[in-house]
């Protein structure tokens, strides 16, 4: 399949692993901020083709790990108190909030239905003019132009029964935190690929310069990120941070402009509260003013936050690159993908479940070997 199997090539991986080895003279830690990345990573087993020198960390990109514990509550507030149509994607329902997830609210008579894009939503809204419909936005910038999208198509049909829950979280204001945290242990990222394809690359070149950590787009097959790597490598054996764009078979440095016009007359930046890490400023898209009416937090009376319950999960430390899934005590015992603990083990994107899905008869004390 073009664009899939040539960046699959063992030959060519073997190769980028040789050429990276040869360019490895000390130790580098690099983050990976995609979730797809990651568990491409540990699927094919890259990070261990690598030097011992060169450690890759996991960053926050998985929209549903960082979703707040405070947002899954609305959401269910939404379903069971309110009885409005929950629509959402399906890695959304077992999603622990303070108290249960949308499954469970399901389970206890919520409406809560799967949904495979906010349009789905929008039609749904139209079919039951008598029921309050409410999307559940969550997403990177990928994923902002067809929520902003749904918002338009709501109005242009003059629906007063769709909103959205939003809780976009941004790239760039994450990388920033990470780099700015006293226990930060990034010296380079892997930034990704399709939020780029959206917004451009414009973004990354302050914070490289900022922080003295180079900066490469990369895409998610094994050729992509281990070329991805090679260049952070050299940059940072050169003692250069700057900004590459290895991804150019879809990322253009001024990003996608009509979708990125979309979401900029929907959307406004936010501060937003990331599960596990806490409150990044201007981090998130919220609803503007001028759209309040298809924004479910004033639509609704909701709850004020309650803050999150204390938890075992270690999961702001993995997504702050500072531990990996297997230091956490739960991991693969208490904390399974049936059972979960946190979000990144309930992700179809999360590093947890990546390490559990690929490496888990490895990492699990209770292993039996094969």
């Amino acid at each position: 399949m073009k664009f899939v199997d040539e960046y699959r090539d063992a030959a060519l991986v073997r190769r980028l692993a040789d050429a990276i080895a040869r360019a490895t003279t000390r130790p580098w830690t690099i983050m990976e901020i995609c979730g797809g990345q990651t568990h491409a990573i540990v699927k094919f087993g890259l990070d261990e083709l690598l030097p011992s020198a060169i450690t890759l960390v996991h960053g926050p990109g998985c929209p549903v790990c960082v979703t707040s514990a405070d947002l899954i509550d609305h959401a269910v507030e939404l379903a069971l108190d309110h009885r409005a149509i929950v629509c959402s994607f399906g890695d959304m329902l077992r999603v622990p909030g303070n108290t249960v997830d949308l499954l469970t609210a399901k389970a206890r008579g919520g409406d809560v239905r799967v949904v495979y894009s906010p349009l789905d939503a929008v039609t749904i809204a139209k079919e039951c003019p008598s029921r309050q419909v409410v999307f559940f936005a969550v997403g990177f910038e990928t994923t902002a132009p067809a929520n902003a999208m749904s918002v338009l198509l709501a109005e242009r049909a003059r629906l007063r029964n769709f909103s959205i829950l939003t809780s976009h979280v941004l790239v760039p204001p994450a990388m920033r935190a990470i780099l700015g945290s006293p226990d930060n242990q990034v010296q380079g990222f892997l930034a990704a690929g399709h939020v780029c394809t959206i917004m451009g690359i414009h973004e990354y070149g302050p914070i490289a310069r900022e922080f003295r950590a180079p900066i490469i787009i990369t895409g998610f097959e094994p050729v992509d990120i281990l070329e991805g790597i090679l260049r952070c490598v050299t940059q940072l054996e050169e003692g250069r941070a700057e900004v590459e764009n290895a991804y150019s078979r879809a990322v253009r440095a001024e990003g996608n402009v009509h979708a990125r016009k979309v979401v900029e007359q929907v959307f406004e930046v936010t501060d937003r509260d990331w599960r596990g890490i806490g409150v990044i400023p201007a981090s998130g898209f919220a609803v503007r003013e001028a759209y309040s009416g298809f924004d479910a937090n004033k639509r609704f009376r909701l709850s004020k936050a309650s803050g999150q319950n204390a938890s075992e999960c270690i999961s702001g430390s993995i997504m702050r690159g500072v531990r990996k899934p297997h230091d956490c005590p739960a991991f693969g015992t208490r904390c399974t993908p049936e059972s979960p603990l946190g979000a990144p083990m309930v992700s179809s994107e999360g590093a947890c479940a990546a390490y559990y899905r690929y490496r888990s008869r490895a990492l699990r004390p209770s292993a039996t070997p094969v």
